[in-house]
């Protein structure tokens, strides 16, 4: 594969590069730019981050689950890109500046990549650094200096020039491999059908690093720009299944804000930057963070082969452990969630993880549950973690609806779940305590409606 981008502000072309190496691989073997570190080699740690920029701004990523064939038309700054060159040498960014003055920096390893996730963010203005450094792993400095650095840096103003290309930014390349639209994508996928699609490659790029699996013939979505639109009407959310889990998260902000706090767990800055709505469901994991809330908010997806396009329910796409309702040659395209902008946002969504930042599931709840004079006219339940699919539990809402909204209610309702749910017991929990977990889950739902505080990091003293 050729392509073209920008590393550091100039203009590169690199032919016949493997579609599917790491762009941390490259910068470190070919380019000898070695400040971007290896760490986990899997998303995790955040020693790698860099920053990619193209028509949708500025964004901090993972070098080490990011595909070269990914950077094409595209603009790569690395912690050597931060600082500018002068007639009298390099003058820091604020950030680095700050690290210094602060002492931010202690064995040092990570520090290149919470530079890059830090001059990203003073150049976005996102000034959440605990959201932030989420993704940076550092086990020296115990981040008070970090944060200390962080906020004297964000009291100076933007350098000149810094995130600004020195060159227009090359268009991307389009063929089979790089589609730029739905139409050609799926002629694309339909001549390929065991084509590897690859989104945003959070997923995917472990298959390579740690499996050392090789994905050939891929296909690149970030170039489908009819994948990434977000249409809003007074009926419904229409969102690409390319749209980003941080845009996604922007979104569901106002519209659901227990959602948009659930994805704000469900991984780093740098993965929700990458990762996409249409990845997280298409890959049918049964402990996806995003298809449960999905479900009980009745969401559909439109799938597309060729020419054809069909809509099913969000929850019949999901057959059976490793296996949904998709023929080959066939991708996502859309998800559509019902949309009533007059009535009150009833969803409530409870991640329960071993580490409360960027870690995977053991069980997640989302609970959309309708109470009219004090009765619940309506209720949809789904969980992940529970069964070998994102599933509903059916039995618990029909043991729910028509019943007074009261604790005894709930409490009368908890033994319906061992009808819903045969979990299984592995390394992150056992089966008794995730069927636990669901009916706490339900008990919170309830408690939080009736204005009782149930989550520890917001109760006030």
């Amino acid at each position: 594969m050729d392509i073209t981008f920008l590393l550091n502000g100039e203009s590169v072309h690199v032919s016949e590069v493997n579609p599917t190496q790491s762009a941390l691989d490259w910068l470190r073997e070919t380019q000898g730019l070695t400040g971007t570190k290896e760490g986990c080699n899997e998303g995790d740690c955040g020693a790698c981050t860099v920053m990619i920029a193209d028509e949708a701004g500025a964004r901090a990523v993972n070098a080490c689950i990011l595909f070269m064939g990914q950077l094409d038309g595209k603009s790569l700054t690395t912690v050597e890109g931060v600082a500018r060159k002068t007639d009298d040498g390099l003058a820091l960014h604020p950030v680095q500046a700050a690290m210094i003055e602060e002492h931010g920096s202690q064995c040092g390893f990570c520090t290149p990549g919470i530079v890059m996730s830090l001059a990203t963010s003073h150049l976005t203005g996102d000034r959440n650094h605990d959201d932030i450094l989420a993704g940076n792993l550092c086990r020296c400095t115990g981040y008070a200096p970090i944060i200390r650095a962080a906020e004297k840096a964000w009291k100076m103003p933007i350098p000149d020039g810094f995130g600004v290309p020195k060159v227009t930014i090359p268009d991307p390349t389009a063929d089979a491999m790089r589609p730029e639209s739905s139409d050609a994508l799926a002629a694309a996928y339909l001549a390929t059908p065991d084509a590897t699609l690859i989104a945003g490659a959070t997923d995917v790029g472990l298959w390579a690093t740690k499996q050392l699996r090789d994905l050939n013939p891929v296909i690149f979505l970030s170039g489908v720009k009819d994948l990434q639109n977000i249409d809003i009407t007074d009926d419904a959310l229409t969102i690409g299944a390319g749209v980003s889990l941080e845009r996604t998260r922007k979104l569901m902000a106002d519209q659901h804000p227990h959602f948009a706090e659930m994805l704000r767990r469900f991984a780093s800055t740098q993965v929700r930057n990458a990762a996409t709505l249409g990845g997280n469901i298409a890959n049918g994991s049964p402990i996806g963070d995003a298809p449960p809330p999905l479900i009980a908010l009745g969401a559909d997806i439109t799938l597309r082969h060729g020419d054809t396009r069909r809509t099913i329910a969000l929850e019949d796409f999901f057959i059976a452990y490793g296996k949904q309702d998709r023929v080959a040659g066939e991708f996502v395209e859309s998800i559509t969630v019902p949309r009533a902008p007059h009535t009150p946002d009833t969803l409530r969504v409870y991640k329960l993880s071993k580490r409360f930042d960027q870690d995977i599931s053991a069980v997640l709840g989302a609970f959309n549950i309708a109470v009219t004079d004090g009765v619940i006219t309506n209720s949809r339940i789904a969980f992940g973690g529970m069964a070998g699919t994102p599933q509903r539990a059916k039995s618990v809402e029909a043991a729910l609806t028509g019943q007074p909204w009261t604790r005894e209610t709930i409490i009368a309702t908890l033994p319906a779940f061992a009808t819903d749910y045969t979990p299984m017991s592995d390394m992150r929990a056992s089966a008794a305590y995730r069927l636990k977990v669901a009916q706490n889950m339900l008990i919170r739902a309830f408690e939080d409606s009736q204005g009782s505080a149930t989550n520890v990091l917001e109760v006030s003293s």
